[in-house]
């Protein structure tokens, strides 16, 4: 079992694998590379750097897998915004680039788990894009033929074969992967301690400040001071506007079922549809008459759903209309993916700072194959070596493709701020149930509370650290979620996903659970 998290939700993968813990780091360090995020983009460009024979420490707030890795479906599959996209925006020789390197993460994945003799369970599937009637994406020709020029070796197919319900038209792609995320971070984490590299958990790096020849990460419990600098931290705490008007994040649901053994095909589908929903199988270790079907989507922005719990019932009622053999619900969890405006992930040099810092950003769903992508595209940046995907997945470049994306997201940020302008969520802290939420307004305060089990109150600021925009209640994962820039924070205020660095205010309520009263402004003081 995974112990620290950031959410209250349970994957599969948390509830049948173990990782190694390591203890937080005491004093100030030397590297000369520090990588800042324990999964599987900072592993493995940690394990990377490690093969190159560079000293590498690497920290991470919480631990191994503790992130998002722990909470991905683990599949690796094309890109989700489809090569059609791909070759009509960016042109045939990008889509050709992507192609490479979705094939080549892939395969470094299955060398690592080959060499290292990792059990993780990889294993080579085919995939499939498919619409329902009534969907609105039905040009399968075209998606074939853009994947085809890319070096693709994707098929068009009437339906996908061995369903219990008649999918339609569909593109194969032959040869993508699956594999348990968490089992393969424990071998990479066993691989690279032995080759010399340092692990600290529970080491929460909130500053990076120097020049083009060392750089000094600032901890709470002492500094990293390394030549080179690796974000892996799902979005960079590091920048604090650039990067983060490029992206934006979006919560998405998982539901995981029994089924039994051999009554759905071992493939990877994934569908068209608003929302969109994408399917993979799981075998749990000594499970020997049924698997666990995990079926994923219902996403929408971080923060924009204080309640999302209907979500959960909507991905499991779409998935018995479809796979009527389902048993019982095992596993429901929620997981956090960044989306890029123009399509491909950030992965490089970090744009703000010196040629020394990089990071991993902007997964778009397809975590797995972008953090290897970025964690090999980086080492060879570190190591001085050209790399031909480094313009493709540029930090700095432009979102000239995706202006229009790009505009729609920053409308819809501005618009959340004015969420100062409106009342609290409830009246009273008197109405907040135990285990749940609610913001409270006091006066232009606004304050985010929760009342514990066992009717407690915790009480902090409801203004995100990052760039002061409101948080807002998730009952799903018991946090509180900015619907900004999707920083998330513990029921304490403690930061759990950036970009915020810093915990969220405290503040103390009376015995009856209300704000201490305030000296107005210009008031007298009364007189003792």
């Amino acid at each position: 079992m995974l112990g620290s998290t950031n959410g209250s939700s349970t994957s599969v993968w948390m509830d049948t694998a173990s990782v190694p813990a390591f203890p937080p780091l005491q004093g100030d360090v030397e590297a000369q590379v520090c990588v800042i995020g324990a999964g599987i983009a900072g592993l493995t460009t940690a394990y990377l750097l490690s093969k190159e024979g560079r000293t590498v420490v690497l920290i991470d707030a919480l631990g191994i897998g503790a992130g998002e890795t722990g909470r991905t479906t683990a599949h690796m599959f094309p890109p989700d915004e489809w090569y059609a996209f791909i070759d009509e925006r960016f042109g045939a020789t990008h889509a050709r680039l992507v192609a490479d390197s979705y094939a080549r993460a892939i395969d470094r994945v299955e060398s690592i788990v080959r060499e290292e003799g990792i059990g993780c369970e990889f294993e080579r599937l085919d995939g499939y894009l498919y619409a329902l009637p009534g969907n609105a994406f039905r040009d399968f020709d075209k998606e074939h033929a853009s994947a085809v020029r890319a070096g693709v070796p994707a098929q068009l197919l009437p339906r996908v074969p061995g369903l219990a319900f008649d999918t339609g038209p569909c593109v194969r792609y032959p040869n993508q992967a699956q594999f348990h995320p968490l089992k393969y971070l424990d071998g990479l984490a066993r691989a690279f301690v032995k080759n010399g590299g340092r692990i600290h958990g529970g080491t929460h790096a909130h500053r990076i400040r120097g020049d083009h020849q060392r750089q000094t990460v600032f901890t709470d419990s002492g500094q990293v001071h390394a030549g080179a600098v690796v974000v892996a931290t799902h979005t960079p705490f590091n920048d604090r506007v650039v990067m983060h008007t490029k992206q934006a994040g979006y919560r998405t649901y998982v539901v995981g079922l029994r089924v039994p053994r051999g009554s759905v095909p071992r493939i990877l589908l994934w569908d068209t549809g608003q929302p969109y929903y994408y399917v993979r199988l799981e075998t749990p270790d000594g499970a020997r008459d049924h698997d666990i079907l995990i079926v994923g989507g219902a996403d929408h922005k971080v923060g924009q759903d204080d309640h999302p719990e209907h979500r959960y019932d909507e991905i499991e009622r779409w998935t018995r209309e479809r796979f009527p053999m389902a048993q019982e619900l095992a596993y429901r969890w929620s997981g956090e993916v960044m989306e890029p405006s123009d399509g491909p992930a950030y992965l490089g040099r970090n744009p703000m700072d010196d040629d020394n810092v990089y990071v991993i950003t902007g997964d778009s769903g397809n975590g797995m194959t972008h953090c290897t992508i970025g964690a090999v595209l980086v080492t060879d940046l570190v190591m001085g070596r050209s790399n031909p995907w480094t313009a493709l997945y540029d930090p700095s470049r432009k979102p000239v493709h995706g202006l229009a994306d790009f505009a729609a997201e920053q409308a819809n940020v501005m618009a959340r701020y004015g969420d100062w302008l409106t009342g609290g969520d409830v009246d009273s802290v008197q109405e907040i149930a135990a285990g749940e939420g609610a913001v409270v307004r006091d006066g232009l305060r606004r304050i985010a509370v929760y009342r514990d089990p066992e009717g407690a109150l915790h009480a902090v600021s409801a203004k995100c650290s990052h760039l002061g925009c409101a948080v807002h209640w998730n009952s799903a994962e018991r946090s509180w979620d900015c619907p900004c820039h999707g920083s998330r924070f513990d029921t304490e205020g403690h930061v759990l996903h950036g970009p915020a660095s810093l915990a969220l205010d405290k503040v103390e309520l009376s015995a009856e659970g209300l704000p201490p009263p305030r000296t107005q402004r210009g008031a007298r003081r009364p007189v003792r």
